[in-house]
């Protein structure tokens, strides 16, 4: 009698593979990425008032446009994730029942996500798109 060989187990206790936490833990990446490159961004140009006012008032005034107005709302959607998924990873390695419910703290945080995004958007957008 021969037996079939069988496929090796999958590793035992991986909380976030391939599941919703491994994908909150790319966006955190991403965001925090994002977050990072908007500051460098952002001292550079402001450093720029000490060495030529005019050149600061061409850059600043190149970022006044609509593509410039989504990319800011893209980029307080990537703070407010960011901020808010900070305190769900916080909960999930420093409360003992944090991996039990790191599912349900995930969309918390995508709820609290779109309440925030929802206060924000219509007046940000109104000021993008004209209605100053």
């Amino acid at each position: 009698m021969s037996s079939a060989p069988t496929a090796p187990a999958r590793p035992a206790g991986t909380l976030y593979r391939g599941r919703e936490g491994m994908w909150s833990w790319v966006a955190h990446r991403i965001t925090g990425f994002a977050i990072f490159f908007f500051l460098l961004v952002h001292v550079l140009d402001t450093a720029l008032v000490r060495v030529s006012p005019e050149a600061y008032n061409d850059v600043i005034g190149t970022y006044k446009n609509p593509i410039m107005g989504l990319g800011e709302a893209g980029l307080v959607a990537a703070i407010v994730f960011h901020a808010f998924n900070g305190i769900r990873l916080i909960l999930v390695d420093f409360w003992a029942k944090g991996p039990r419910y790191q599912r349900v703290m995930l969309w918390v945080v995508l709820g609290l996500l779109v309440v925030t995004m929802a206060g924000f958007l219509p007046r940000h957008l109104m000021n993008v798109f004209g209605g100053h």
